[in-house]
């Protein structure tokens, strides 16, 4: 992963890519019962979309996504192919979170799906419900859609500090099910910090639940996350409008630990960090250290090179299209799409071939070879 610097916007940033005429096509008949939710699905936005090839374009790609937030970037791209691209078209299909999402591509349900780097990463390495139910095939990356940046805050008045200080103290890492929540739960489980961890009481509930909770005092200490320069997801906001808290200072072992695991980036957000999140209130800090969940559009390894080129050219050179639609698309260039990307995890050839000719592509990086779809696997 590049190096981490200390600017008003350092996060990591990956993304995969669409697909592609005639792999997928429409969603089957499987049922695929995902083992997460969206993250941004807690607000319950839900949308339709019904996005038909146009005929007078080389290529179609039809991409899985999740509802609610990711629903809404979803559609703000396909808008953005709509208007920015001759050759593409894009069709946006309702899929049931990352997980289930990935699962579906698998199964060869559509051209693209937009699934998270820490799911990608389980997938690739048989963890969690990839050991019992694995896939054949991994997503292979292609661009960045959107980070959610996942940081610590605490109640006042609970003597919580620094991060060594939660052993003990009622946590609140997000609702079960949430890949916000796998995501903290698995950098909270590396060697650096699994001590504390282990003296953690976790608490599980609703994340409509959580604000009231900490109002209660039944809360301790609870995660934050929000897409950086843009602002805090709804629940945190709600706790931010009822209970005062501060940022939980973290520890040298705290970002060995976001360092070392494979599923996340690592942000250092050190000017205003307040405001680059829309904090209503004073959080005592000027220096956040989060743990990255990027979102990406990850790519069926059949889709052609030239869709997944295009797509990626729209994404780095028409970015503010996207983002006048749903401002969460954050990339601004060919770089910005690359932020954040997965180490020794094959990159969908159309995207390789864009980021080559733009000259931002690593020489270490796996470029996906189709008679070796299966052999990408730790």
């Amino acid at each position: 992963m590049p190096d981490r610097s200390s600017n008003r916007r350092t996060f990591l940033k990956v993304t995969a890519v669409t697909g592609t005429v005639g792999v997928a096509g429409c969603i089957g008949d499987e049922d695929v019962d995902p083992d997460e939710e969206d993250p941004l699905d807690e607000d319950g936005d839900e949308a339709d979309a019904n996005g038909e090839p146009d005929e007078d374009r080389e290529h179609h790609i039809d991409v899985g996504t999740s509802a609610g937030g990711t629903m809404d970037v979803g559609l703000a791209v396909e808008q953005g192919v709509a208007e920015e691209s001759d050759t593409l078209s894009y069709s946006t299909v309702e899929s049931p979170g990352y997980v289930g999402s990935t699962y579906r591509m698998n199964e060869d349900a559509f051209d693209a799906a937009f699934i998270d780097t820490n799911t990608m990463n389980k997938a690739q390495e048989g963890l969690d419900m990839f050991e019992e139910d694995p896939v054949d095939q991994l997503p292979w990356q292609g661009m960045l859609a959107f980070p959610y940046s996942i940081y610590m805050m605490a109640r006042d008045g609970t003597g919580i500090e620094t991060f060594d200080d939660l052993a003990g103290a009622s946590v609140y890492p997000a609702e079960p099910g949430y890949s916000t929540r796998a995501t903290t739960l698995d950098v909270f489980e590396q060697d650096p910090i699994a001590d504390v961890y282990d003296e953690m009481d976790i608490v599980d509930m609703d994340v409509a639940d959580a604000p009231g909770a900490m109002e209660e005092e039944r809360i301790d200490a609870a995660i934050a996350y929000g897409t950086p320069g843009i602002g805090n997801t709804g629940w945190v906001v709600e706790y931010d409008a009822r209970v005062d808290v501060h940022y939980v200072e973290h520890t040298d072992a705290l970002i060995e630990a976001i360092e070392q695991f494979p599923g996340a980036g690592l942000s250092i957000y050190d000017d205003n960090p307040g405001e680059e999140f829309a904090w209503d209130q004073d959080i005592d800090t000027d220096e956040i250290a989060a743990w990255d969940l990027n979102v990406t559009v990850a790519t069926h390894p059949e889709t052609p090179d030239e869709a997944i080129y295009e797509l990626c050219r729209v994404g780095a050179e028409h970015g503010d299209t996207i983002r006048n639609a749903e401002e969460r698309f954050t990339p601004e260039n060919a770089e910005d799409l690359l932020q954040g990307a997965l180490d020794d995890y094959p990159f969908h050839p159309g995207a390789a071939e864009f980021y080559q000719d733009e000259g931002v592509w690593d020489d270490d990086w796996v470029v996906g070879d189709r008679d070796e779809v299966g052999e990408y696997f730790d």
